[in-house]
């Protein structure tokens, strides 16, 4: 059993996808280790397989081959039904489209994941998802519907949503793909903190300057992990929050002073 302190360990992960007589090799033996309350962003050009990788270490596919070692489990031999449910247990997803539920509440959003909760370890569903609304900072807008939102507290729904089953880590794919500056940088503002409590945070990312919110950047190329490097000056998010609304700057103005 792999150290429980490295929440995702991958050993020689490879994907192979058949298009017709061709075979495109997506990844190619990835090692890859993610120790427990880490920042990572995977950047990388399209089709460098980071979005492949996200993929694999979602449970959201499978690999060709490898090992993939999830808060020390073996995932790989698990069947469709293992599978799913360990991806609902250990895994917070947020996306770059926010998937809420157009006529649902807020906090009715957040509770849908502990529907499938078959083990009961939430005890008390409506209690729990109205503790991660709070976490990310909306317990007045809990009753809204996602039409009453704006897109950075829709995302902010989805990261609660993410977090109300309690998940070993959460998975981000371009969380702000969708969203303005302003809003881009509340929600790393966010991640940084959930990540100051421990969250670990794996985050799919084509924005350089977003990727220095993380602690770490893992770059990828052509299916292989290219550079794999520790953020010495880590951005900090809230100090670039302060500082884009007291002056009203463009985000680029506030990179290029720090």
């Amino acid at each position: 059993m792999e150290n429980v302190e490295n929440v995702i360990v991958t050993k020689n992960l490879t994907k192979v996808y058949q298009m017709g007589v061709v075979r495109v090799h997506a990844l190619k033996e990835i090692n890859l280790t993610v120790q427990r309350g880490e920042f990572v962003a995977i950047m990388g050009a399209s089709g460098s397989g980071k979005s492949t990788l996200m993929n694999m270490l979602g449970c959201l596919d499978q690999p060709t081959s490898g090992d993939y070692f999830l808060d020390g489990k073996n995932v790989n031999s698990l069947d469709k039904n293992e599978y799913a449910e360990i991806r609902n247990q250990k895994i917070g997803f947020v996306f770059q489209g926010f998937n809420l539920l157009a006529r649902t509440t807020a906090l009715e959003n957040v509770e849908l994941p502990l529907m499938y909760d078959r083990y009961n370890r939430i005890k008390e569903p409506h209690k729990a998802a109205k503790s991660a609304l709070e976490r990310v900072g909306l317990t007045d807008r809990m009753n809204h519907l996602p039409n009453q939102l704006s897109g950075g507290q829709q995302q902010r729904v989805a990261i609660a949503r993410a977090l109300v089953t309690q998940p070993s880590i959460l998975m981000a794919d371009e969380p702000t793909g969708n969203l303005d500056s302003l809003n881009s940088i509340e929600i790393f503002s966010l991640f940084q903190a959930l990540n100051q409590e421990g969250i670990t945070i794996v985050m799919v990312t084509h924005e350089r300057d977003f990727a220095d919110y993380a602690t770490r950047i893992v770059e990828m190329r052509d299916g292989h992990i290219r550079r794999d490097w520790i953020i010495q000056n880590r951005r900090n998010a809230q100090a670039d929050l302060v500082q884009y609304k007291a002056n009203g700057s463009e985000t680029e103005e506030i990179y290029e002073q720090n």
